[in-house]
């Protein structure tokens, strides 16, 4: 049976001071009580006080998608503003320093901060996830195993963490070597099966290891509670028709690749030392570097492999309704990942204050 092909999107967005241009903290707790209440079960506290999470509904298309996510924006921006803050999409803060930062205070978090210590107080990233319905268990596997290989080309595009303490770091995702500290990261290894995965699972309960599946932190996982693929690789993008642009090529993706399956034609499976190398190109380059072509063996520029991977999944895109989205890429190849942008501000300033004040000016962009 065809999945719904259902989205969800997830966004972390930073608390900023507007005098000092750093992240802030306490006042963000009580925004966070303010927003649920006019938001509900859409906002969310993140284990860094100053990171504030929204989730759109679970939407049929991307267009209702877009609809959402945009309002929640909207909605965020305002509270913050009332509350004295500034909202921001980055996936790092140029300048702030992780230790000033507080924990939420919550039993889950304190629980991981007792496990990883460091590694989870110096965590203070900010990212996009996207969920795709997929219903039926073996399906969201197989889906899993062949879009392993696209994770690095979609990361990509939407590199935007260039710094971090206050240095440039020379990664276009910084926030993805912070992350990989974590255990349970990066791109999940091959699976057999639901089965396969479950065993995985349910030993790593057995020995202690977690106490359930959320603690698999993987670029792209079945969700343990709901009946999706969750792709947890990119970056929060600056601008929110760029994360409509991403989850609208993660769900066209998707229902490729289950086209695919439908007719027994498998995705070539590469191994995951192979796919890792072209993450790391991702994450140090961005859209300005070259990836590995693994079936001709050669390196290929990455704006060139995302315009042939726009042509791979065009088929599936007018089944989907969200071409125009789709085509929003184009304009991304072309201005550039937010991670670009940052730096070509500071390059003109000099200034990571000037870098804040632009990606707020980005966030608050198309809406």
């Amino acid at each position: 049976m065809r999945p719904t092909f259902t989205l969800g999107i997830e966004e972390e967005y930073q608390t900023i001071d507007p005098e000092t241009r750093d992240l802030r903290s306490h006042i963000a707790t009580e925004m966070l009580e303010q927003g649920k209440i006019r938001l509900e079960e859409r906002v969310k506290a993140e284990m860094h006080q100053s990171v504030i999470e929204v989730g759109t509904r679970i939407c049929k298309n991307i267009q209702e998608a877009q609809e959402d996510l945009f309002d929640l924006r909207r909605n965020m921006i305002r509270l913050a503003e009332e509350n004295g803050l500034v909202l921001v999409a980055g996936a790092t803060h140029p300048f702030a320093d992780w230790r000033a930062q507080e924990i939420y205070p919550d039993p889950r978090y304190d629980k991981v901060v007792e496990d990883l210590q460091l590694v989870a107080r110096s965590n203070l990233i900010f990212g996009l996830h996207v969920h795709v319905g997929v219903e039926d268990k073996e399906s969201a596997i197989r889906i899993m195993n062949s879009l392993r290989y696209f994770l690095p080309h979609i990361l990509a595009l939407s590199t935007n963490s260039p710094f971090w303490l206050g240095m440039e770091t020379g990664y276009k995702s910084y926030r993805a070597k912070v992350f990989e500290n974590f255990p349970r990261t990066n791109l999940p290894d091959y699976f057999a099966s639901y089965s396969d995965f479950e065993s995985y699972v349910n030993l790593l309960i057995k020995t202690n290891c977690i106490d359930n599946a959320k603690k698999i932190w993987w670029d792209i996982r079945p969700h343990p509670f709901f009946s999706t693929v969750e792709v947890r690789a990119c970056d929060i993008p600056l601008r929110a028709q760029e994360s409509i642009a991403i989850a609208a090529l993660i769900q066209a993706t998707a229902c490729k690749l289950w086209h695919l399956h439908a007719r027994n034609i498998d995705y070539r499976q590469y191994s995951r030392p192979l796919l890792m190398e072209n993450k790391f190109r991702a994450v140090r380059y961005g859209l300005d570097g070259k990836m590995i072509d693994f079936g001709k063996q050669i390196e290929v520029p990455v704006r060139d492999l995302i315009v042939e991977y726009l042509a791979f999944i065009d088929d599936v895109v007018d089944e989907l309704g969200c071409r125009k989205e789709i085509e929003y890429i184009h304009t991304m190849l072309e201005r550039g990942s937010g991670a670009d942008r940052q730096l070509k501000v500071f390059r003109e300033t000099g200034s990571l204050r000037a870098v804040v004040d632009y990606m707020a000016e980005e966030t608050k962009a198309d809406l």
